[in-house]
């Protein structure tokens, strides 16, 4: 038997969201495979945000997102988000997307999506802080097979964990 918590997370093959968000006129998002429904009632949704992305240091000033949920068709869309930094380039270039009445972009072709309020957030000096939201919205276009990490294959992330802004 394996004791490699990678192995069992592996075959578990969580789906993968698109986090968009913005702060004082910056825009920000990543591709996030750490999230999860934490509450029936009140409804809350929790995701966990790398420490080593410019999302991230977003999220720090943000009290507004948008959780995109990603089909078998947007695998464009997650490479794009998850192996291309904020930190230096403008991930919304070129993309067709709309701005919430909070600043929160919208990616149109990424049309399943949560529109959540930062209830609260939290460090606990992993690489990773989860933010739990509370949720203001949900856009559904029908039923979809979620995008999942083994169908993207290798994807090299924009940061790698140990370039997280801020140390334990």
């Amino acid at each position: 038997m394996s004791t490699s918590l990678d192995g069992l997370i592996g075959s578990v093959d969580s789906p993968l969201i698109v986090v968009t968000t913005s702060a004082e006129g910056e825009r920000a998002g990543c591709l996030v495979g750490f999230h999860s429904q934490a509450s029936i009632w009140p409804e809350r949704y929790c995701l966990w945000l790398s420490k080593a992305n410019h999302t991230y240091r977003v999220a720090l000033r943000a009290d507004h997102f948008a959780v995109h949920f990603l089909t078998t068709s947007d695998g464009e869309p997650a490479r794009h988000f998850g192996s291309v930094s904020g930190s230096d380039t403008n991930k919304f270039s070129g993309l067709d997307f709309t701005i919430t009445e909070g600043g929160v972009p919208l990616l149109a072709d990424l049309p399943n999506r949560l529109l959540v309020e930062r209830v609260a957030m939290l460090d606990d000096g992993g690489d990773h802080v989860c933010l739990t939201t509370r949720v203001r919205a949900t856009e559904f276009a029908g039923h979809f097979t979620p995008l999942r990490p083994s169908q993207l294959g290798d994807l090299t992330p924009g940061h790698g964990s140990e370039e997280r802004a801020i140390r334990p």
